[in-house]
């Protein structure tokens, strides 16, 4: 026997593929019983907290519940009675006017503080805190110190703005044309840092080779921004712009301290509407049928916004 036989007799035979191909699949099965056992927490979670609740929510929208007597089936009356109740679109139009406010001037912002923070200066990390702080404070404790701070009597800004011409009698938060803006002011100031942490991390991502070659070929600095910057910037945009409008339209903090949805239902907004229709007046099935037209706009605002911004993504 040559030593080539005797290395042919020792070598074992090569798999089959069906062998191979059981051997994935019980790997594959194993993985997936691995992860679907790490998720069950979270899963049992969500299913208890989000998805009862909604089924439960769904429910309530047709019928009649008043928390004291049995529900009543009314079918799609709640949503009938939306269409003709005058609270209902007030609160709506109020909502669209806080989200076409709020949510471009808060990405704006955003946009420009971490572009002006991303250089080295002194005092840059201090700014960043500044201006990331008031969004980890919680935001009842952020509208009751604005209260102060707007009140026409004892607040501190209302002095410094009688100081220099602005005067309002009333008070920011009682007068009809003023408490919105003023409750805008504080949802932009609130939510802005966070915003500006996901453009910082966009920026700091971008290769600096890009504005090195850039800056050879003679452009300036606003041309880099408008032709390196802003294209790269796209995908945080989108993040930024889908989440700053969803949390504009589900706003209720910041106005129920500060205005109660007044004066005269002028900052009522849709989620202010829920709650004083469901816990105020106990008409948990028509809260419940507002819940899910605000659940179905938010849902088809977003996915606009986000095939949109979609089609303007950049990878590099």
């Amino acid at each position: 026997m040559t030593v080539t036989d005797a290395a042919a007799s020792t070598r074992r035979p090569a798999p089959r593929p069906h062998a191979l191909t059981r051997r994935h699949r019980s790997a594959a099965a194993r993985r997936s019983r691995n992860a679907w056992f790490f998720l069950a927490p979270s899963l049992v979670v969500v299913a208890l907290f989000t998805l009862y609740p909604m089924v439960q929510a769904g429910y309530l929208s047709l019928t009649s519940y008043n928390l004291i007597s049995a529900a009543k089936w009314v079918g799609f009356d709640n949503y009938v009675a939306l269409a003709t109740d005058p609270a209902f679109w007030n609160a709506f139009w109020n909502t669209i006017l806080y989200a076409l406010v709020v949510t471009p001037v808060t990405v704006v912002l955003a946009l420009a503080f971490a572009v002006m923070l991303n250089r080295a200066f002194f005092g840059r990390t201090f700014a960043r805190t500044a201006i990331f702080l008031p969004f980890i404070v919680s935001l009842g404790i952020i509208a009751i110190a604005w209260s102060f701070l707007l009140d026409p009597n004892i607040g501190l800004l209302s002095y410094w703005l009688s100081r220099i011409g602005i005067v309002t009698e009333q008070g920011w938060l009682t007068d009809p044309h003023l408490a919105m803006p003023a409750v805008m002011m504080v949802g932009v100031w609130k939510n802005v840092g966070f915003y500006m942490v996901i453009y910082l991390a966009g920026l700091q991502s971008i290769p600096t080779e890009l504005y090195e070659a850039a800056r050879l070929d003679g452009t300036s600095a606003g041309q880099r921004f408008r032709h390196v910057t802003l294209p790269l910037l796209s995908n945080q945009t989108l993040l930024v712009s889908v989440l700053a409008l969803i949390a504009t339209l589900q706003a209720f903090d910041q106005i129920y301290v500060m205005t109660h949805g007044g004066p005269y239902f002028k900052t009522e907004t849709l989620v202010m509407l829920i709650y004083r229709k469901g816990f105020q007046e106990l008409q948990f099935g028509y809260a419940s049928a507002i819940s899910f037209v605000l659940l179905l706009f938010v849902f088809v605002l977003s996915m606009v916004q986000y095939g949109f911004l979609r089609r303007r993504a950049v990878t590099y």
